[in-house]
């Protein structure tokens, strides 16, 4: 079973500053593995467990990426090999041209059976990179799932929808998004650190790059609402239901 985890690095949201004018100041903020694709990482490991096999990591971005402490960490995660692709021209790619780059990139990595990534980035959150990339390969993607078993040829996803979970079978190879409730991301010790140091990591600049499809016109932070200072004593009547409804009306 060869598996391909597709991952993105954004900037750590605990070090991003709020600009008087609610821009976002990112100077000060290092690049991490997006939360949602740790669980990918954690999924598909486990299943190069269960089923014997390889697991590979892809990602691109700017050339800041290219970070030793970064690589180690993604290679810690139960991945046997990464390849990325860091360049500052794909600095700020949307959704349609990171999935031609990973598109690209494979075509490095080799065979492949499955290809998981989380159901958004902690930044963007577009859902769109798993749905794109399956349409450029010309391969299945099944999206919001909770679980992912191996039947010979196919991938039994169990995937959560609003109102209901069904259950789906898809041929592989396959492209599957998943949530954060399928596995709890491990914490690598020193030991899985140091092998991770050992472990092949294949880095290279774009040799092209397709043009965004979304034009960003603006991002800020939200306005800030100054707080009531409303205090309830809890002992009074009717004190739960108004704090209820005031949570409600917040809402």
């Amino acid at each position: 079973m060869d598996i391909v985890v597709a991952f993105k690095v954004v900037p750590d949201d605990q070090d991003i500053q709020v600009a008087a004018d609610r821009s976002l100041d990112y100077s000060k903020a290092k690049g991490v593995v997006s939360a949602y694709d740790l669980n990918a990482f954690e999924a598909a490991a486990q299943i190069a467990a269960d089923q014997g096999g390889s697991v590979k990591a892809v990602t691109v971005g700017g050339s800041s990426i290219d970070d030793s402490k970064l690589k180690k960490n993604v290679l810690a995660r139960g991945a046997d090999e990464l390849f990325m692709v860091a360049d500052d021209s794909c600095e700020s790619l949307d959704a349609f041209a990171t999935a031609g780059q990973i598109a690209g990139l494979l075509e490095k990595v080799g065979a492949y059976d499955l290809i998981l990534c989380g159901d958004g980035s902690a930044d963007n959150y577009s859902q769109q990179v798993d749905v794109q990339l399956a349409s450029k390969l010309g391969i299945p993607v099944v999206n919001a799932a909770l679980s992912v078993t191996i039947d010979g040829s196919n991938a039994v996803v169990v995937r959560s929808l609003e109102d209901v979970v069904e259950t789906v079978s898809v041929p592989l190879p396959a492209v599957v998004s998943v949530v954060p409730d399928i596995a709890v991301p491990r914490i690598p010790g020193m030991k899985d650190i140091l092998a991770a140091g050992k472990k092949p990591m294949n880095v290279e600049p774009a040799s092209s790059v397709a043009a965004n499809t979304v034009e960003v016109v603006s991002c800020a932070a939200p306005e800030q609402v100054a707080r009531k200072k409303q205090v309830l004593d809890a002992s009074s009547d009717g004190a739960i239901s108004e704090f209820v409804s005031a949570l409600k009306a917040a809402l």
